[in-house]
């Protein structure tokens, strides 16, 4: 098998917008290395860590790009990639060090290809991307706009100026990608989102409400399930791309399969034996298929509460709680519990500061929509819940933080 080098891109985000485009085409293209990009607002350590662990043979940074040396590197720079890949992509896990996915070029064209299709794009029309390009919803805008043949717009931030701006001037944007707490501010913001073609959001879960809320607006909201393994989003509004199967094992585990998927883990075989059986991506979420075709996503596997013997699925309280008119945002995790081994336990963002509900309410709340096990037990109350990069709840931290202040 030939294989080609694996270029790290490690840029201020001002810079690495119009480089990483420039070095993905290439990419994809086979004229040019494979690409890695990395956070530049990782400390130091943990970049040094990233590094080590996916041994790229360059490194770019602000000052150069800069061959890595045995010297600098202590023998690391390890071997390429198998000749399809054209991206690596480290993903977002709140838990250990993160997973070097490897993407195909044909895999990155076949997901954007659908996208647009599903979508109706025209060619020429653009992206506002707002999302970071270190991670799979961000460098998809960039793959659609390559396909496209459409410069996107880049910015480090969204907010109600922004779309004003970029979806109603006369160079506008017809597209954007968001995650639920971005849609959420805009929302409140009172942003013009009816000037995007369409809003696809995904990244986390959708709070009730907030979907009927976008389209009294009127929003185009198309919900998306996929991670980085899949390219991104391969679900829209819970219908498969075209091309794209989805199925439930009978581990109730989510089973991927099409032209979409990854090729492997970075230097970690059995983790690719693992997550990948005759060509199904074996994924970490639950849920079902309905007879239609549909996907309805439970939560994730290595989210079930074991509490006194009875296993919970802590998305499903979480969208039960975040029904309550009194809970603006909540994240359930198990805490551990020397009686029932582990206990519910909800971090929530009160939606009036000044009167937050009690933990009978959420009980009670749960107990007419769940089984009465579900019911949390603890109850962390804070301003703002602690959030990944990629727009999702810090587990790890929560966790951490539960750990400490739940009572």
């Amino acid at each position: 098998m030939t294989s080609r080098p694996l270029h790290a891109v490690l840029l201020p985000p001002q810079a690495a917008g119009p480089r990483l485009l420039e070095a993905l085409a290439a990419a994809i293209d086979g004229s040019g290395p494979a690409i890695l990009p990395i956070d530049p607002t990782l400390p130091r350590a943990r970049i040094d860590e990233l590094i080590a662990a996916f041994a790229p043979s360059t490194l770019e940074t602000a000052e150069d790009s800069q061959r890595l040396s045995r010297a600098s590197r202590g023998g690391l720079a390890g071997p390429g990639v198998p000749d399809e890949v054209a991206v690596v992509l480290a993903t977002s896990g709140s838990t250990g060090l993160p997973k070097g996915v490897e993407l195909p070029g044909a895999a990155l064209v076949a997901s954007a290809a659908a996208s647009l299709a599903r979508l109706g794009a025209a060619p020429g029309e653009r992206w506002l991307g707002c999302l970071p390009l270190h991670h799979i919803s961000g460098l998809g805008v960039l793959v659609r706009s390559l396909l496209a043949g459409s410069a996107p717009v880049l910015r480090d931030r969204v907010d109600a100026g922004v779309v004003a701006r970029d979806s109603t001037d006369a160079a506008r944007c017809s597209f954007v990608s968001l995650v639920p707490t971005q849609l959420r501010r805009l929302l409140d913001a009172g942003a013009p989102l009816d000037g995007f073609r369409a809003i696809l959001l995904g990244g986390a879960a959708i709070p009730p409400g907030m979907l009927a809320e976008a389209a009294v607006t009127g929003a185009r909201v198309v919900t998306t399930y996929g991670m980085t393994e899949t390219c991104g989003g391969c679900v829209y509004d819970g219908i498969p791309l075209d091309g794209v199967r989805v199925a439930s094992g009978a581990d109730g585990r989510i089973r991927v399969s099409g032209p979409v998927l990854f090729s492997g883990y970075r230097l970690a075989p059995e983790l690719t034996r693992a997550a990948l059986e005759d060509g199904w991506f074996v994924t970490s979420d639950l849920g079902e298929v309905t007879q239609a075709g549909g996907l309805v996503v439970r939560g994730r596997a290595d989210d079930v509460i074991i509490s006194g013997g009875e296993k919970i699925v802590a998305g499903e309280v979480e969208q039960v709680l975040r029904g309550c008119p009194r809970v603006r945002e909540a994240v359930v995790v198990g805490a551990p519990d020397p009686d029932w081994g582990e206990r519910v336990t909800v971090m929530i963002v009160a939606a009036d500061d000044a009167g937050p509900p009690s933990l009978d309410d959420l009980r009670a709340y749960v107990r007419d929509r769940l089984p009465r096990y579900a019911a949390p037990q603890a109850m962390v109350v804070v301003g703002e819940l602690p959030m990944l990069a990629s727009g999702k709840p810090d587990r790890q931290l929560i966790r951490a933080q539960v750990a400490r202040r739940a009572g």
